[in-house]
């Protein structure tokens, strides 16, 4: 098959291309490289600042549409698939409609859709925007502010919305949150696929014995580090590391390329991934793969959707309980002992449910039905 991406976030399409390519098929991608991870694209349509970079990346996608005909299967990352407003998404979404065969969404960012269904009352107990019945702090921040979240609940994003989903022929979600918030609006034209992680290429760190202290590794997005709850997160272990500094230590990054932020994380034993999510991320998988154990989102309505029963090596973390994060962080660096365990089990479920040629297999038994 020809298969097109167009837009990616975390490496997600260009991971998933990637493992299809190793399966035969031709893959190309375009996108922006998730800007400043700078992951790998074979046409660049990365936005510049200003009003000249704006004219560029006009001037980039004009060049690059003719190289995007002539693909069994297109698919955009969310709705909003380039650096642009609905009104010229809409003439290039009809022009890659036109020109290729079926045209299938990525459910892999925050959307109309998973908007309303965070804000429904009964999809979610919490999200990124609420916390039972209120709203999460990242409502009240500057990064909701300046990321113009507001623009989710305006006419003219359902407008566009619906545009989208009536024009699509499927979609496919790679975490339990977006697949909730899809099914049901697309029923049977929505799957589950997961994140496609490249397990062959992470070697996995040897942890055979507890170490002398517990190294904890915390990623900072600083756009989005509230969203994730990694404020809460780190705030939590400041403390914990307060109370038993000799016993733990903190390793935190912000805003590193792709490439390198992998590397740094291996010399660490736990990651800090997100608050308000049901399920491990790109970030925590990544983590899982090299034998890192993650604090993350791992809720029962995950494991029941991947059909896993006995390995559940995810430090599950909820916004709901008081003390729940400094409890849970607080016990990995007092039982030690259980880290090694924890270790070569994150490694095993991500090789069982997230390796990139079994979730790219998942897209093309998709496919096939639609």
């Amino acid at each position: 098959m020809r298969i097109l991406f167009v837009g990616d976030a975390s490496n997600l399409h260009n991971c998933l291309a990637g493992a299809l390519r190793q399966m035969g098929h031709e893959a190309v991608t375009a996108s922006g490289g998730s800007v400043w991870m700078n992951t790998g694209r074979d046409i660049n349509l990365l936005r510049g600042a200003g009003a000249m970079g704006a004219m560029k990346y006009l001037a980039d996608i004009a060049r690059a549409l003719p190289r995007m005909r002539g693909f069994d299967v297109v698919h955009i990352c969310s709705p909003i698939f380039l650096s642009l407003k609905p009104g010229k998404l809409k003439h290039i979404f009809n022009y890659l409609k036109r020109h290729n065969g079926k045209i299938v969404l990525s459910a892999l960012g925050t959307d109309y859709v998973y908007y309303q269904a965070c804000h429904d009352g009964h999809t979610f107990r919490y999200s990124d925007y609420m916390v039972g019945d209120r709203p999460s702090p990242y409502v009240d921040s500057t990064e909701y502010i300046a990321q113009h979240q507001d623009n989710w609940r305006r006419q003219f994003m359902k407008d566009y919305s619906d545009f989208i989903l009536s024009n699509i022929d499927g979609a496919v979600a790679c975490l339990y949150e977006y697949y909730a918030a899809y099914k049901p609006i697309l029923g049977d034209k929505v799957a589950y696929a997961g994140i496609p992680i490249d397990t062959a290429s992470l070697r996995p760190i040897n942890l055979n014995e507890e170490p002398e202290k517990v190294r904890f590794f915390v990623g900072i997005q600083r756009d989005r580090n509230v969203v994730k709850g990694v404020d809460r997160l780190l705030a939590a272990l400041k403390r914990v590391h307060a109370e038993m500094p000799d016993m733990c230590e903190i390793h935190d990054v912000e805003n590193l390329p792709y490439t390198r932020y992998i590397n740094e994380m291996r010399s660490s034993h736990v990651l800090l991934d997100q608050l308000y999510s049901y399920t491990p991320a790109t970030n925590a998988l990544l983590a899982m793969a090299q034998g890192l154990v993650a604090v993350s989102g791992a809720e029962p309505e995950y494991y029941d959707l991947i059909g896993e029963t006995e390995n559940k090596p995810i430090i599950n973390v909820t916004p709901l309980i008081e003390g729940d994060i400094d409890d849970k962080l607080r016990r990995l660096v007092v039982d030690k002992a259980q880290l090694p365990a924890l270790s070569r089990e994150s490694r095993e479920f991500v090789v069982k449910h997230n390796d990139a040629r079994l979730v790219a297999q998942r897209h093309l038994d998709f496919w096939d039905t639609l």
